[in-house]
């Protein structure tokens, strides 16, 4: 079993990934995770290379998640954005290791419609399909107030409104990619933990 998660910061993306990695006993990817694991090395990285001709086909330069880390840890500690290509590279990388096997559960990413083009492109390069993407439906302010009462340094009100406000940006073209594949599943995430799980196992037809 294959899955995303999709949602608003503060749907409870993170919770419910982790509860069905725990009831299946599979691998969580969650890109925070594989990005501090990353920034971790201290090993200089060659130049990132993709095929001039379509970086879809282009070959990992890249032999270790310490090695891309050395990147990756530039762009952080200049308070930029880490490119998208290196959040694809480490999540392939992050494919490709010995505990991940054809079952796991796929948290912080994709954002956008591109992105989750992009993951399947790479999912194909691996010979594996997305089973489904589950999109955490939760009302604006339910994200806001879930985000505010977290008292993480950046959930300042007016930096969770803005997060909340890009989300909705991207949400539309994101949900309409997943659901023209067929594998998007709705639940709604207003609920309690144990209610929301309970609905996800409903739809994925697990007794």
């Amino acid at each position: 079993m294959r899955l995303v998660f999709l949602g608003g910061s503060g749907s409870g993306k993170s919770t419910q990934a982790q509860r069905l990695c725990r009831y299946f006993d599979i691998p969580l990817i969650s890109t925070g995770e594989i990005l501090r694991e990353a920034i971790s090395g201290d090993k200089p990285l060659p130049e990132f290379r993709w095929s001039e001709a379509d970086p879809r086909t282009s070959v990992s330069v890249y032999p270790s998640l310490s090695e891309l880390g050395y990147h990756v840890r530039s762009h952080m500690e200049k308070g930029e954005l880490v490119p998208h290509e290196m959040i694809i590279e480490l999540i392939r990388i992050r494919l490709r290791q010995p505990d991940i096997n054809c079952n796991w559960v796929l948290e912080g990413y994709p954002h956008t419609a591109f992105q989750a083009e992009e993951l399947d492109f790479l999912l194909d390069n691996l010979g594996q399909k997305l089973d489904w993407a589950i999109y955490l439906q939760v009302p604006e302010a339910v994200m806001v107030s879930r985000s505010l009462g977290r008292s993480l340094p950046d959930d300042q009100p007016e930096i969770v409104q803005g997060r909340v406000e890009l989300f909705y940006e991207r949400t539309i073209p994101i949900l309409e990619y997943y659901d023209r594949r067929r594998c998007l599943l709705s639940i709604n995430g207003d609920q309690s933990p144990e209610m929301v799980q309970q609905n996800i196992l409903t739809l994925l037809s697990v007794p």
